[in-house]
């Protein structure tokens, strides 16, 4: 799937918590079967759950140019290749945005839909940050700027908003493309809306205050 639609020389970093995890057959079988030499498994240092494997990820990525994290294979990987046009461009952070013109979400709870657009949206009004969808974890990142950012996420998926809204207000360059998010088709996502909301109104009101009063 992705090495029919990314035409950009990448690695594929694929983070797992344990030994008995259901993914790595598979993995291994495919690795072996299509010659690949380009996917990595890398086992999560940093602990269990998705916020560590993150980090893992970008700390196995320090001497590379960008990271794109991606997850549920929901993401448009289509446009990889578009984001990676403009981090040489010389943006920081590139935003898959479901919320701006030409971008789109296919199913998906609509609790979290409505919760994610106004979020986001209203973000983007209150503050003038350059993307319509901040807590989309379906970024591409510049390599130069994570090793500069202090990671203070406890949570999960809310790491991608943090270091969004941190760049922003260092004024780092950022932008967004029109992107297609697809619910998953088999098994469970590990999004924990009542547990993370917390951990994301952080960033938001951290955004906030950054723009109405520390900035003055």
């Amino acid at each position: 799937m992705i090495a029919g639609k990314v035409s950009t020389h990448h690695t594929i970093l694929i983070i797992y918590d344990t030994d008995d995890d259901n993914t790595l057959p598979a993995v291994y079988s495919y690795i072996e079967k299509h010659s690949s030499n380009n996917i990595k498994l890398i086992k999560n240092t940093s602990g269990p759950g998705v916020l560590n494997a993150i980090k893992t990820g970008f700390e196995y990525c320090s001497d590379g140019v960008a990271l794109v994290v991606m997850a549920d294979s929901s993401d448009d990987i289509g446009i990889v290749d578009a984001m990676y046009a403009k981090i040489n461009e010389g943006f920081d952070i590139v935003c898959g945005s479901r919320y701006m013109k030409g971008g789109r979400q296919l199913g998906g709870p609509r609790l979290k839909k409505l919760m994610t657009w106004t979020a986001g949206v209203s973000l983007h009004l209150l503050t003038g940050i350059p993307t319509h969808d901040v807590s989309n974890s379906f970024k591409m990142y510049s390599v130069s700027l994570l090793k500069t950012i202090q990671i203070e996420s406890t949570g999960g998926f809310e790491l991608g908003m943090e270091i969004l809204v941190k760049a922003f207000t260092e004024g780092r360059r950022i932008t967004e493309l029109p992107a297609t998010w697809k619910d998953r088709v088999t098994g469970k996502s590990r999004f924990k809306i009542r547990k993370w909301t917390p951990h994301y109104l952080h960033w938001y009101f951290y955004a906030l205050r950054w723009r109405y009063f520390k900035r003055k």
